[in-house]
């Protein structure tokens, strides 16, 4: 838990063509205006809310200027604006106006006591690694993206089985035939390669998981690496193999091309409320089994 308030400057960033957002965002920025923190609006955050007695900033700008911000949406738009600010090393604070909400974190009904605590210095900080990756044809790099979440392999919706020839650290492991492959963070652990069997990494953990996608060889199984591991992964097979970064797509891929992986310099600060446990995320989302005394105390 850190205390002592650090912060001058808070950014408000909202997901975009959200009926509703309004009224949260704008009551949000009154009260923390109201308490001395000088408060800017991300840009397109701001036109579409229609708000103007605030400065609206670029996401550079934001970066340079601003100390924390608030991201008022769901995980999708928290590995937007991640990603983003990364660069900066700016800290995110997430209030869930979304579904699920692994890393947002905040429900509204709670924003306005927990946000001005933590303004003012009461929270627990996590640094979230990132991937960064780029496509290789002939050679030469074609494409470069940074990933929150995941890098994907996969084959479109109509055609047959990739055949991908993956290798770790310029050692080859093995040629795989399958739907995909998922190469997850611990953050990313928890969303689509979730959804293909593969393990629960916990956000502090140092590596990375590969979880291969309906693979032919039942035998491939999901393997955690090293948080220093770079994996290359060649198109040897296939037809309409795509990769995407996020879920923000590279379509254009071709036989031979290599999807170079490896962990990004920059981390994603994330700040919690203090009392915040993976844990009781992982238990409320994924609705595990509480204790029949836990679920007696807490509906009473």
């Amino acid at each position: 838990m850190e205390i002592g308030s650090q912060f001058k400057t808070v950014a408000l960033v909202g997901r975009t063509n959200t009926p509703g957002i309004e009224a949260p965002l704008t009551s949000l920025a009154e009260l923390i205006a109201g308490q001395g923190f000088e408060v800017v609006f991300e840009a397109q955050t701001a036109k579409e809310v229609g708000v103007t007695r605030y400065p609206a900033l670029s996401t550079a700008e934001i970066g340079a200027r601003a100390d924390v911000a608030v991201v008022l949406g769901g995980d999708g738009t928290m590995l937007g604006f991640g990603r983003q600010l990364a660069p900066y090393k700016t800290p995110l604070i997430g209030v869930n106006h979304g579904r699920l909400g692994f890393i947002t974190d905040i429900s509204l009904a709670q924003m306005h006591e927990l946000v001005p605590q933590m303004l003012g210095g009461s929270f627990e900080r996590e640094e979230r690694s990132l991937l960064e990756a780029r496509i290789v044809r002939g050679g030469k790099p074609i494409y470069h993206a940074l990933a929150f979440n995941d890098v994907v392999v996969n084959r479109s919706g109509f055609s047959g089985m990739t055949e991908l020839r993956v290798s770790v650290d310029g050692h080859f492991m093995y040629d795989q035939r399958s739907d995909g492959l998922i190469v997850a963070t611990p953050t990313g652990s928890t969303a689509y390669a979730l959804s293909a069997a593969g393990p629960i990494l916990h956000p502090e953990l140092q590596g990375f998981v590969l979880v291969p996608i309906a693979p032919h060889s039942l035998s491939n199984r999901p393997i955690v690496l090293p948080d220093d591991s770079k994996v290359d992964i060649q198109i040897i097979g296939g037809r309409d193999v795509n990769v995407n970064f996020d879920m923000q797509s590279f379509t254009a891929l071709e036989l031979n091309d290599t999807i170079e992986v490896r962990r990004s310099r920059h981390t994603v600060p994330v700040l919690h409320p203090v009392g915040y446990s993976h844990f009781a995320t992982l238990r409320k989302k994924l609705h595990w089994h509480e204790h029949p005394s836990q679920a007696d105390a807490s509906n009473p």
